[in-house]
């Protein structure tokens, strides 16, 4: 019997980040056929959101509901680390050293250095990324064999959409509401990460 295929979600969830251009078409199946690779750097992914939800509680203490939220989030990122962990204990993966993300690292480039400017876009940055991993997490769930890997994607899918919006609220807080100047200025993030996904190219990883 065929299975199902399921629904295509939107390009980038259902938040308020829409990405310039989707994935290559080659990412899935080179994800597929290197599931392993991808695991390993899907812990990564979970470490680093962990740790960047942290630091940003550290650096805006005074921004109005971002340190509860953060703290939730880490919480959150470490309970995926976990059973991402323990997808690769059941394969016999070890963590090993993280080698970076020269996708990330790209995007952090462009981060501004003034106070009020680097905090609007450490939380647009993290938004746009949050946004891509929604679309390579969906399209795992759809690409998927395995019905618990695929519904364990789709889960995690929908948390990072949900995650895209939370840190786009927080930088519109940011500006004391100024929604206009930060979908303008995501609207040049959007555009650089897009080529920065050109200029990365195809990888075995989440991003």
């Amino acid at each position: 019997m065929s299975r199902p295929t399921p629904a295509r979600r939107p390009l980038s969830g259902e938040g308020p980040v829409f990405l310039k251009i989707p994935s290559d078409p080659r990412w899935l199946p080179l994800a597929l056929e290197h599931f392993n690779e991808v695991l390993v750097d899907h812990a990564h992914c979970e470490k680093k959101a962990a740790a960047n939800a942290l630091s940003l509680l550290q650096a805006y203490p005074e921004l109005p509901g971002l340190p509860a939220q953060m703290a939730r989030l880490a919480r959150e990122e470490s309970a995926h680390l976990a059973k991402v962990l323990d997808l690769m204990a059941a394969r016999g993966l070890t963590l090993g050293r993280d080698a970076g993300d020269p996708y990330a690292q790209g995007l952090q480039k462009v981060i501004r250095t003034s106070h009020d400017g680097r905090k609007v876009d450490r939380l647009l940055v993290a938004a746009v990324i949050e946004a891509r991993s929604c679309e390579r997490l969906s399209l795992l769930a759809e690409g998927l064999e395995d019905p618990m890997l695929r519904r364990f994607y789709g889960e995690l899918a929908q948390s990072e959409d949900g995650h895209q919006s939370l840190f786009y609220r927080l930088a519109v807080t940011a500006t004391g509401g100024d929604e206009t100047s930060v979908r303008a200025r995501l609207e040049e993030l959007l555009l650089h990460e897009a080529e920065v996904l050109k200029q990365v190219g195809l990888r075995p990883a989440i991003h």
